[in-house]
This record gives C-alpha cells, sequence and structure tokens, in this order.
C-alpha cells in the first residue's frame, strides 16, 4: 500500500465520523433527491439516442426502455427503495453511486460503454441478468445486487466495495486495497463524502 492509498483510507475513516452528525441545515433526504434530479448530467456521461438499442429484441427478449417512455421520480425512488430491501443495501449508499456515476440519467452512456442510471458495463449486466441496461428499473436492481455483491466480497467494507465498483475486483485485489488510480481514488472519496453527508432518511 502506498502513501496516496494510506492518505485515502485515513481521509475515508475521517468521512464515516460524520455519519448521523449535522453539518448545520440540513435538507431531507427525499428533497435532495428531487433536487439531484434535476441537475444536469457530469461530463463522463453522454445521453444516448433511444434508437439505438443495446442489444436487438431477440437477444434480451424484453422491450427496450426508450427516453420517450415516461419516468417519473418518485418511480426512481420506489425502484431504488425496493432494491434496497431487497439486497439489503443502505438507499442512500444507491443514491450516491447513481449520483456519481449517472447523475439520475436512465439513458447514460458512458465513453466506454457503461450504461444506464449506476452504468453497468455490458458484461457485468450480462453477469447480474440485466436483460435492458437502459431500463431504469432492471440497471437499478442489477446495480444494488452487484453492490451487495461486492460489500460481501469485502466484509462490508464501502471503501473497496465502491473501489470494486469503479475499476473492478481484480484490481483491487491486485493492488491489495484502492487501486492507485486517480479516477478510482477520487470516485471512493466523493462517493463516500455524499454517502455520509446525505441526511438520514425519515
Amino acid at each position: 500500500m502506498n502513501v496516496q492509498q494510506i492518505k485515502l483510507l485515513l481521509e475515508l475513516q475521517a468521512l464515516q465520523h460524520l455519519q448521523g452528525k449535522k453539518e448545520g441545515a440540513t435538507t431531507s433526504f427525499h428533497d435532495l433527491f428531487r433536487e439531484l434530479l434535476t441537475t444536469e448530467t457530469n461530463d463522463e456521461t453522454e445521453t444516448m439516442c433511444p434508437t439505438l438499442p443495446l442489444m436487438t429484441s431477440e437477444e434480451t427478449k424484453a422491450p427496450t426502455y426508450t427516453a420517450s417512455a415516461p419516468l417519473h421520480k418518485d418511480a426512481i425512488h420506489q425502484w431504488i427503495d425496493e432494491a434496497a430491501t431487497k439486497y439489503d443495501v443502505d438507499p442512500k449508499l444507491i443514491y450516491a453511486v447513481i449520483r456519481h456515476e449517472s447523475n439520475f440519467n436512465p439513458q447514460a452512456k458512458s465513453r466506454v460503454g457503461a450504461m444506464g442510471l449506476m452504468q453497468l458495463m455490458p458484461s457485468t449486466a450480462r453477469m447480474l441478468g440485466v436483460k435492458d441496461a437502459f431500463d431504469p428499473q432492471q440497471n437499478i436492481e442489477g446495480g444494488t445486487k452487484y453492490l451487495r455483491q461486492l460489500l460481501d466480497r469485502y466484509d462490508g467494507n464501502i471503501a473497496l466495495a465502491l473501489a470494486a465498483y469503479n475499476a473492478g475486483p481484480g484490481n483491487v485485489e491486485k493492488h491489495g486495497g484502492i487501486p492507485p488510480f486517480r479516477e478510482t481514488m477520487n470516485y471512493v472519496k466523493k462517493v463516500m463524502q455524499t454517502y455520509y453527508s446525505t441526511s438520514h432518511i425519515v
């Protein structure tokens, strides 16, 4: 483990002490969620044309979600809560991951091909049984299932689970912790900051 990794781990430990503490006036969790939904997508994602399905209908055997389909904030909220309950993952962690992966854009597609709200790679989506990664409900459930698998793999260590979500479990194991990749280190730090600074769900 190098100096950068030790420094980041110390920062992450400090962030954990923020949990349950208030830093001045806070907004209710659901209000924060609504605010996040209205923000612009981040620079690392781009809107995919709804007429270009990821896989053919024959491959997916399921209807492809399109941007023209009605999508309500409450529906996303409900799907996150359902996935959180099903896989025993803190919904605040799911919100934080979505915030930094796709900024709540169900049609987001990264330059490397990651898809949807939680930015699933094609191979990961297949592994998780997600037939249409641009269907927000399927995507959220698949991404949450993957988070659960990673949390179990790293004994509930959120930082390592997030590092594996971003860089892959192979890199986490190869480096014996959070990989010394700037993107991954920043990702873990930002997601955990959002997770621990989000107000408690009432």
